[in-house]
């Protein structure tokens, strides 16, 4: 089998897996009613959906570590360089959700908050967003794909800077955000979202690989999440 066969079999099997699982947690949050604490469905179903696909990933994690030395980056690594990615991606994402805001305002395109405004929809989208977002799926797109995916694919591109394995994680990321329905077919997706996640994806890449820790990541996912959600929430609260 040639190198260029086998790497691209790699890239498939893990994309399956990658994209696959998410959806086998979705089965099993379906199986549960959660009326009683979240009749708006804003955050119940999503928490047990993303706790689940976590600890699926959990437990693969764990069962190759058993058979082979893989770092994960499940510890804290370079820890100035860490802070000093969440400070300046905090900076730099706040002032371009406000830009983005402020053009879907001026744009007539500004999607509100999708669920009524009580504090218990609020509390707990934030709560979701705070807590599980970037945890889970940093462990899945970052800790995961891309240490699983260095194991054959290697090489930098953009002047160096960019791994393959990286760039690959990413896109599956992105492809992650488009909606599938097998009956009938159908796919549903909005091109910005898929392409930020392409792009924030990178970044968080960039960071797991040279902090040499997932935590950074799932840090800055969440903070990228709580601010757009925030913001969406108060210019809802404020136009509507």
């Amino acid at each position: 089998m040639s190198k260029t066969l086998q790497n691209t079999l790699w890239i498939l099997a893990l994309a399956v897996l990658l994209l696959g699982v998410p959806r086998l947690a979705g089965a099993i949050a379906d199986l549960f009613d959660y009326q009683a604490i979240d009749p708006d469905g804003s955050y119940a179903w999503i928490s047990v959906h993303h706790i689940v696909q976590a600890l699926v990933f959990i437990v693969m994690i764990a069962a190759v570590t058993r058979h082979k030395s893989l770092d994960f980056g499940l510890k804290w690594g370079k820890k100035d360089l860490g802070k000093k990615y969440v400070i300046n991606f905090t900076l730099f994402f706040c002032l371009g959700s406000l830009a983005a805001h402020a053009i879907t305002f001026f744009s007539a395109t500004f999607q509100p908050f999708p669920y009524p405004l009580t504090a218990t929809n609020i509390l707990g989208q934030m709560g979701f967003q705070l807590l599980l977002s970037g945890p889970s799926e940093e462990l899945i797109f970052r800790a995961f794909a891309i240490t699983m995916l260095a194991l054959f694919i290697r090489g930098r591109v953009v002047m160096e800077k960019l791994s393959h394995a990286n760039l690959i994680a990413a896109v599956i990321f992105g492809l992650a955000h488009v909606g599938i329905s097998f009956e009938p077919f159908s796919l549903t997706y909005h091109p910005f979202q898929v392409f930020l996640s392409i792009g924030l994806g990178i970044v968080y890449g960039d960071c797991y690989e040279k902090t040499g820790s997932v935590f950074y990541p799932m840090i800055l996912h969440s903070i990228s999440n709580v601010i757009m959600v925030g913001l969406t929430i108060i210019a809802t609260i404020i136009l509507i």
